[in-house]
């Protein structure tokens, strides 16, 4: 039987419901994980047992509050809360309080929802690594940006936790933990209150163990009534895309594909070879362009004030996109819109495509957090996203691919990916 830290968001719900599970309890096997693995894991970067346990009593002590009542919600610190600093893992913004939730924590708070505080990110989302390790492997990265999100998950402290992507930053730590990491369309949700990196590129999402808790904060984060996902006599087309970078996939990433391929097709789904048009060969640097174009923009005031504060890898990102002209940055932009056009056309014919997640198992070492080649080009075309695990690589570390659906049909591509999760 398992611990009440380890239920999904799925099965806690009609338990804290109906108060045969109390907030108090699922808080306390939280707690005792945490306790037991932080050390090891370095999951959180700002957490209180006071706090969260006062979250936790003043629930249990009036009616249900809402939909989340009582679950335990881990907060990516690129993303204000109330109750604890925002400091983007950067220096710069050490001790910075901004005594306000963002829209989506508020949002989570209002159901009930218990902040338990925030975690781990690279800083302001780019590539520099905090302190986290990946709990499957301790001596491999977690992968980032959403670094802590991912690993306080993977590891039971949490059921479910709040990232963003920009580039691949729930996406490839989903993978390399074995989680589902949902990326929600691009404009999907209010971003007030998380600090960005690049506007066109930003989403936010959400770190769980399954496409239904995705679905369920999904709901929430919409201010929609909560359905639970149906996939009886759903039989999706699937295009199988290795895409233009399948030559920097390990083998075990085409190990995965190959089983969810398998998988799909055992499941009833119409699979088939989905190749690119050439248009999309160069998208993975079109997105580097405008990642830094962007970037230098939104971090002016801290790169102009704080430079020597930065990394060397974020400070070479911004001094890359001051090189970049406006005329330039528009080109790349019109290149993206011309995609975007191009992968709805594909999409009209097609309920999901199914590609790799990341180049292969988490690397090992916890100065970087991996390649993000493989999410960078869906990013950019502003599409939904959920990475799900699949199978092992050549060190036992957890491999999967992820679903890309149309563009604001976030619910039917989690609805594809509960049909896959249920075989495996």
């Amino acid at each position: 039987m398992k611990n009440a830290n380890e239920l999904p968001v799925h099965e806690l719900l009609p338990l804290l419901q109906t108060r045969r599970l109390t907030a108090r309890t699922l808080l306390e096997a939280c707690l005792e994980r945490i306790a037991e693995r932080e050390e090891m894991v370095g999951a959180w970067q700002h957490f209180s047992v006071d706090a969260a346990r006062r979250q936790a009593d003043s629930l249990d002590a009036g009616p249900v509050r809402g939909l989340l009542h009582g679950i335990p919600v881990a907060v990516k610190d690129i993303i204000d809360t109330a109750d604890y600093p925002t400091e983007c893992g950067s220096p710069i913004h050490a001790g910075r309080r901004p005594g306000r939730d963002a829209a989506c924590v508020a949002r989570v708070r209002s159901e009930g929802a218990v902040i338990m505080g925030k975690t781990v990110t690279t800083e302001f989302a780019y590539f520099k690594p905090g302190k986290t390790a990946n709990p499957r492997g301790p001596e491999h990265t977690p992968g980032g940006s959403s670094s802590g999100s991912a690993a306080a998950v993977a590891d039971a402290m949490v059921p479910v936790g709040f990232g963003s992507q920009t580039a691949a930053s729930l996406t490839r730590p989903a993978a390399y933990c074995g989680i589902t990491g949902y990326k929600a369309s691009w404009g999907r949700h209010d971003l007030d209150g998380i600090q960005g990196l690049a506007p066109s590129l930003d989403s936010l999402g959400i770190l769980s163990r399954s496409a239904e808790d995705c679905e369920i904060m999904r709901a929430v984060l919409s201010g929609e009534a909560y359905r639970p996902l149906d996939s009886t006599g759903l039989r999706p087309r699937i295009g199988l895309c290795e895409t233009p970078d399948w030559s920097q996939a390990a083998p075990e990433v085409a190990d995965a594909m190959s089983i969810a391929q398998r998988m799909l097709e055992q499941a009833g789904a119409i699979v088939t070879s989905l190749s690119l048009p050439r248009v999309f060969n160069g998208l993975v640097e079109i997105h580097k362009q405008i990642m830094a174009y962007e970037a230098r923009c939104v971090l002016d005031r801290e790169y102009r004030e704080n430079r020597q504060a930065m990394s060397p890898q974020l400070a070479d990102l911004l001094a890359g996109g001051e090189t970049i002209s406006a005329a330039e940055y528009g080109a790349a932009v019109n290149a993206a819109s011309q995609a975007r056009t191009e992968i709805t056309a594909i999409l009209g014919t097609l309920d999901a495509i199914v590609a790799p997640s990341a180049p292969g198992e988490a690397p090992r070492g916890l100065s970087a957090t991996g390649d993000p080649i493989f999410s960078r080009m869906w990013t950019l075309l502003q599409l939904p996203s959920v990475a799900v695990p699949v199978t092992t690589g050549p060190n036992g570390l957890p491999v999967g691919v992820q679903f890309i659906g149309a563009a604001n049909q976030d619910r039917k591509l989690l609805g594809i990916a509960r049909l896959f999760e249920a075989l495996n």
